[in-house]
């Protein structure tokens, strides 16, 4: 491929690592950023081996793992009977060294945006956008939403999230589902890791109300190198009453959360101000065709779901490493864009369609699925195979993302088998 002008929209992770890749490739690109001063949006998620890769391809991989949190187990118990509805563990799948990292948003952007201005990649603030046009000789134009049009380019990279008016133009019929619930999240103080820490110093841990409420601990490491041990703590609601929450007051939420999970207290002790509690919403979609004429859709952009099974950084990622190789591997732009959809088109639909499946077990206000989940899960996971399953999905390795994407040995890594071990 010839080296492209690109306009990279967005200054999320999935845009930031489109951008370096791109620019590594020496392709002439820029990012579009609507805020004033970059900056993370949200608290904590989880690393997945399958982004770690794509953050290994990049050169970041270790400062990553200084920052973040070794996760080895996904945990959580139904109240108040305790019952055990998720034990997913990292081990039980090959190779040993395979683990997820949990981080915080702030530690992922920190780590993104310094590989940014260290290779010199301009970032324009304050621009939001409000659609693409065609130019003659078929580049692309950016307009803005103060009317600028700015000059055509060869590729616009669509990261604008969720709500991008650049994917609905790429496919207007798009269906956007809201889910019905979403979450509360703080960032606190990690409470050590000594013998009085009540939570796993590598676990993350839930526990679930039927599928009305979910709470849940995560230890994310620290934001950037001399700062603190932190956690984020996240409860779920449905954003249609998160006024009520808020007039009802945080006496009385916390006196629920100590109900639900007692073990909270210190966690509690440090949020003293609703605004600390940053909500959540999330929704489904899904390009059919993730690339129109001299655009290519990624992130939530392409395709947004619940975070019930972690993935939503780590596809971002995944979908800016399949795009630049996708370049390199074509002299022609709209074979190249194809090939990025085609890259990517298998794995986002089994993961879309597996967090469809889940999520209502998780979240929702069924009364049938949650009583499935509490007398199947247990069961379930003492069948042959059952946990090595459950591990290599939540690892992101089902349909093999990786493959033709790094080298071998990083994909060995990421992309363990299953079945096998």
């Amino acid at each position: 491929m010839q080296h492209l002008d690109i306009i990279v929209c967005g200054c999320g992770p999935g845009g930031m690592a489109a951008a370096l890749l791109l620019h590594r490739a020496g392709h002439r690109v820029r990012i579009f950023e609507q805020f004033e001063t970059p900056q993370p949006v949200g608290s904590g998620l989880m690393l997945q081996p399958t982004g770690m890769a794509v953050l290994e391809d990049l050169g970041l991989a270790q400062r990553m793992r200084g920052l973040g949190r070794r996760i080895d187990r996904l945990f959580g118990r139904v109240v108040p009977s305790n019952r055990i509805v998720l034990d997913v563990r990292y081990d039980a799948l090959a190779g040993g060294e395979i683990r997820g990292l949990a981080v915080h948003r702030g530690a992922l952007f920190v780590v993104l945006y310094d590989a940014v201005r260290l290779a010199g990649i301009p970032v324009e603030t304050a621009r939001t956008v409000a659609r693409v046009d065609r130019a003659a000789g078929g580049r692309t134009i950016l307009v803005l939403s103060d009317g600028e049009r700015l000059q055509p380019v060869d590729l616009i990279v669509d990261a604008l999230g969720a709500r991008s008016p650049i994917a609905d133009q790429v496919e207007p019929d798009c269906i956007h589902k809201p889910l019905p619930y979403g979450a509360l999240w703080a960032t606190v103080p990690w409470p050590g890791d000594g013998p009085g820490n009540p939570f796993g110093a590598h676990d993350l841990e839930q526990r679930y109300a039927t599928a009305r409420l979910m709470v849940g601990v995560l230890p994310v490491g620290r934001r950037h190198e001399s700062g603190p041990q932190e956690a984020t703590f996240f409860w779920s609601v449905k954003p249609c009453d998160y006024e009520s929450w808020r007039a009802a007051g945080l006496d009385a939420w916390k006196s629920q959360a100590r109900a639900v999970w007692p073990q909270t207290e210190a966690l509690l002790a440090a949020i003293t101000d609703p605004d600390q509690l940053v909500l959540a919403s999330y929704g489904h979609h899904t390009l059919r065709r993730p690339v129109g004429e001299g655009i290519a859709v990624i992130g939530d952009a392409a395709h947004a779901t619940s975070p019930q099974l972690g993935q939503g950084a780590n596809m971002a990622l995944l979908d800016a490493l399949a795009l630049s190789r996708s370049l390199e591997a074509s002299s022609a732009l709209p074979t190249a864009l194809a090939g990025y959809a085609q890259r990517r088109r298998r794995h986002v639909r089994l993961y879309q369609a597996m967090s469809a499946v889940f999520t209502p077990f998780y979240q929702s206000d069924s009364r049938v699925l949650p009583v499935l989940r509490d007398h199947l899960v247990q069961p379930l996971c003492a069948v042959p195979g059952v946990p090595r399953l459950l591990a290599a999905i939540v690892a992101g390795s089902i349909g093999r993302p990786l493959n033709g994407l790094t080298g071998s040995a990083a994909q060995k890594a990421a992309e363990p088998s299953p079945a096998s071990g």
